[in-house]
């Protein structure tokens, strides 16, 4: 049985991992210093929350349709959800699946379908919607040198093998547990948690045909102080260099934000446990989110005031500041071990956290840019492995056990936000196709960028293509339709 795997865990907050993760068991492949890739297994569910939210199960995985999702689903152009199951699924290997937003799954691959698994196997990662409409991700292990495989899927689960990484002695890396990016050149970036030049990991860069280029491999500095173990994925800024973090090395051995240029130029930003018992935090597994205020913001696993974990913000520079630690309230009422972050309508923050409260559940929260932290969701003995936003205005996620089935479930959780509509990609130059994402798009009458208006073309009741316009300026996409009036949650980038 393919799971998420665990070889090492940092010294601090090992008995509070122990304890989030008491029930999981590890088998499958692991690769050198494997970081902790499994954080949730919980048991029965129930739930502590105020009146204003709205709590649904989507979806309670049994094993013949997937079992153990370790990220949240992503949204299609058809206005429907996909994401992966690390285990479970005709070969008990993990699955790509499709949801809809009343709950209704369908099986769109079961992984190991091919000889020796050369299709790959164990999807810890979420799945990356692209510029062309399918969705591109990565298996932790299998392909064709059995150390992990990019792949690519259509909406309806047409299979497409692009790369495979060859293990922890090549200088390509092994491993890749986070989700891909697609960079503003169409070329996707992503990370591996093992292999490389040191076999700690590299940043690498696939075209849609399948070149691989590995642009980084870590622990090129004496002690690791460059990072070692980047288990997330990277996120590109307006700058157009891309960031990320490593659970490991750095100054001080518990991890580092880094940027990189899009020719593989890194520099070190910042190496957690600078402050004195790591108040600062600890071990980032969790990616990076830029805000509409340009800052960078992210989380640490453990460290902080309280040893549960913090979120904070870094600035290009690497002026890092600590927002919040968790488990700051009685019975650690506030959650602790954050999963990451995104930002939602109106501008705030939101994440969940895989521990905390009396029973150990985990939380969903919402911050303020500045650290105000509200608990939207508390979960008895349950934990989301993170949030994603829908089109609709709800936010959606997935626990990696609990459930009627202990296997994992898809959940989503509304609370009070509208529809909005969303770009594809979220940057371009004038005369650059767009795809926007939306509910209820049939009918619209005008769609603009920044006040410029564009032509558009209605392609179903969730797609609506466009051009970006001449005289258009970075700022929010707006479409009217005869219900609503509705935009971007997030500015679209105009490029010069």
């Amino acid at each position: 049985m393919m799971t998420a795997i665990l070889k090492h865990v940092p010294p601090d907050g090992l008995a509070a991992f122990r304890r989030r993760c008491a029930a999981w068991s590890c088998t499958g492949k692991v690769g050198e210093w494997r970081s902790a890739c499994c954080f949730f297994l919980f048991c029965a569910l129930t739930a502590i929350t105020t009146p204003a939210q709205t709590f649904t199960i989507l979806v309670n995985f049994d094993n013949t349709n997937g079992a153990r999702p370790a990220a949240p689903p992503v949204q299609g152009l058809d206005g429907q959800f996909y994401g992966t199951t690390t285990d479970g699924g005709t070969n008990a290997l993990g699955t790509v699946f499709k949801i809809t937003s009343a709950g209704q799954l369908t099986t769109l691959y079961n992984f190991c379908s091919l000889d020796k698994c050369g299709d790959g196997a164990g999807p810890s990662a979420g799945l990356l919607l692209a510029s062309d409409g399918d969705f591109y991700g990565t298996t932790i292990d299998g392909g064709g040198h059995g150390d992990g495989e990019v792949f690519k899927i259509s909406s309806t689960g047409k299979f497409t093998r692009l790369g495979s990484f060859r293990g922890a002695s090549h200088s390509e890396g092994a491993y890749p547990s986070g989700a891909l990016i697609q960079g503003t050149d169409g070329d996707f970036y992503g990370t591996t948690g093992g292999g490389g030049p040191s076999r700690s990991g590299t940043i690498f860069t696939m075209t849609p045909q399948g070149k691989l280029t590995t642009l980084y491999g870590f622990c090129a500095q004496n002690n690791c102080d460059d990072g070692a173990e980047p288990e997330a994925g990277l996120v590109e800024a307006a700058n157009g260099n891309f960031y990320g973090t490593t659970v490991l090395g750095g100054a001080e051995g518990k991890g580092t934000v880094f940027g990189i240029t899009p020719a593989g130029k890194l520099t070190t930003l910042y190496s957690f446990c600078s402050q004195t018992n790591c108040t600062d935090g600890a071990n980032p597994y969790a990616g990076l989110v830029q805000a509409t205020n340009g800052d960078l913001y992210g989380t640490t696993f453990g460290g902080g005031a309280n040893g549960e974990g913090t979120v904070f913000k870094i600035t290009y520079r690497g002026k890092l500041t600590t927002l919040y630690s968790f488990c700051s309230q009685t019975n650690c009422a506030d959650g602790s071990g954050p999963t990451g972050l995104v930002q939602g309508t109106g501008g705030n923050l939101y994440g969940a956290t895989g521990g905390g409260t009396e029973k150990d559940g985990g939380t969903a929260f919402e911050m303020t840019p500045e650290g105000q932290l509200t608990t939207l969701y508390g979960f008895d003995h349950f934990a989301a492995t993170g949030l994603t936003q829908g089109t609709d205005g709800k936010f959606y996620g997935t626990s990696f056990g609990g459930g009627t089935n202990d296997n994992g479930t898809v959940f989503s959780l509304a609370v009070g936000f509208g529809p909005f509509v969303e770009t594809l990609p979220a940057s371009g130059k004038v005369g650059a196709t767009v795809t926007i994402l939306g509910t209820k798009l049939t009918g619209a009458t005008s769609v603009s960028f920044n006040g410029t208006p564009a032509t558009f073309t209605v392609v179903s009741s969730s797609e609506i293509t466009t051009t970006v316009p001449t005289g258009a300026t970075t700022g929010r996409v707006r479409v009217t339709t005869p219900s609503h009036d509705i935009s971007t949650n997030v500015p679209f980038r105009v490029i010069e």
